[in-house]
């Protein structure tokens, strides 16, 4: 599995917006200053996000976005999978797509085997598990 910064980006993004709770309405540009990420590279993101139902936006002056859903309901996975498709790839394709021939055939069954690890991780993993006091830190900073 690669952590790409799109999805590091995502993930920090759905956590601050989760974090506001209640559906308050958070604003992309106060999103990027305070988590130090480039507005235009955000706009993408939120899209993605929007699109794979993660995410309501909210028009006009007083809008912004909230979660589609509540945030025991949002998966780590679901996030990741909405900016970058497939959780694990080899050579830049999916794991399910490997294929090798002769001594290295048992490659495959290890890169699935991988990528079943990461989707169970991910997959359970809300991202209201990662608002809980035990992973938030001492002084929390959202927009």
């Amino acid at each position: 599995m690669h952590v790409s910064a799109r999805a590091d980006y995502a993930l920090r993004a759905a956590l601050a917006i989760a974090d506001r709770g209640g559906g308050e309405l958070v604003k992309a540009a106060a999103l990027a200053e305070v988590q130090q990420i480039p507005l235009s590279v955000l706009h993408g993101i939120l899209l993605d996000l929007r699109r794979a139902d993660v995410l309501v936006s909210h028009r006009g002056t007083e809008g912004g976005y909230s979660l589609s859903r509540p945030a025991d309901r949002i998966t780590v996975g679901d996030v990741l999978r909405a900016v970058g498709g497939t959780l694990t790839s080899v050579r830049g394709l999916p794991a399910e797509s490997a294929g090798y021939q002769g001594v290295a055939v048992g490659l495959r069954d290890v890169w699935l085997a991988v990528h079943g690890a990461v989707e169970q991780v991910v997959d359970r993993t809300s991202l209201a598990d990662l608002l809980t006091p035990e992973h938030r830190p001492a002084d929390p900073v959202t927009p």
